[in-house]
């Protein structure tokens, strides 16, 4: 079983308009809602593509439908994110999050300790809510013993490198803030000097570099896709868990994540995919590429 925590949950609110034009009036054409948040849309992937997984975290009065899970209530509503798709991409508006008390976040501790039992992949995705330790991701891959793949950001992943996750994934603005590096691979390599174990840096239409001790690989889309991008980086992460689940080699693993990535932007709202795109571009994807180090 995968295991998916998303510590900051949201309702995910999606508006499609013709073009968004700021300080102007829009018809919105398309309204979407449903639970969302980094790990819950790695969820929903994973779920799609038919993998046995769990969505964790914590969930204010959430939506969360057939998606198998079991999260911790918080006292308050979860927050709400608001996508503006036009066809020039999309446009973001990220809430930051309800208070999370001490007791709340130890009562999560407890319950993801339980969960991870069971678990062969664990992914830790996403923010940090206000109130939970910054060092929450390095607390909970501490208590585990399968596989772990941490998807966060700034102080959050410095933190999390300390623990010796198993794949980090961070895309190239997170990985130059975080490292100082404009070299991806330099970036990389920081990482794993840190702790990290592998790192795979998504680096837009360059498509992904994996790095490992010993050796690094590159895959790219076979070209760029208009859509909605917002969860092409949660279907990656998803590639990813798929591919360590099932043993796969790390070139197999680049080929399941660029696929979906590339898909996922070919969905209309984040956490699925386009399933006859993926398909057509696992066919099309070249082998993945020894990278230089």
């Amino acid at each position: 079983m995968i295991l998916t925590v998303t510590l900051n949950a949201a309702l995910d609110i999606t508006y499609t308009v013709p073009s968004l034009v700021p300080g102007t009036t829009h018809r919105v054409q398309e309204v979407s809602e449903r639970a969302g948040g980094k790990g819950i849309n790695v969820a929903r992937v994973l779920h799609q593509l038919s993998l046995p997984v769990l969505a964790t975290g914590f969930a204010g009065g959430l939506p969360l439908g057939d998606l198998p899970h079991s999260f911790v209530p918080l006292s308050a509503s979860s927050r709400r994110t608001v996508t503006v798709v036009d066809d020039g991409g999309a446009t973001l508006l990220n809430e930051p999050g309800p208070a999370v008390s001490s007791a709340e976040w130890q009562r999560f501790v407890d319950h993801f300790r339980l969960l991870a039992r069971e678990a062969t992949v664990v992914v830790l995705s996403g923010s940090l809510p206000p109130g939970v330790p910054v060092d929450a991701y390095t607390q909970l891959v501490s208590t585990v013993d399968c596989l772990t793949v941490v998807d966060t950001s700034g102080v959050a992943l410095s933190h999390a490198v300390s623990a010796r996750p198993d794949v980090v994934k961070p895309n190239a603005d997170e990985l130059r803030e975080v490292t100082g590096h404009r070299s991806p691979q330099a970036g990389a390599a920081a990482l794993m000097h840190d702790g990290a174990r592998a790192v795979v840096a998504s680096l837009g239409p360059e498509g992904l570099l994996a790095m490992t001790g010993t050796e690094s690989w590159q895959l790219a889309p076979p070209g760029a896709l208009a859509g909605n991008p917002t969860g092409a980086g949660d279907a990656c992460v998803a590639g990813i868990a798929a591919g360590l689940h099932a043993g796969a080699t790390w070139p197999a693993i680049l080929r399941e994540a660029v696929a979906l990535s590339a898909a996922a932007v070919l969905h209309p709202v984040a956490g699925g995919y386009d399933p006859d795109a993926y398909e057509q571009l696992r066919a099309k994807l070249p082998d993945a590429r020894k990278a230089l180090r």
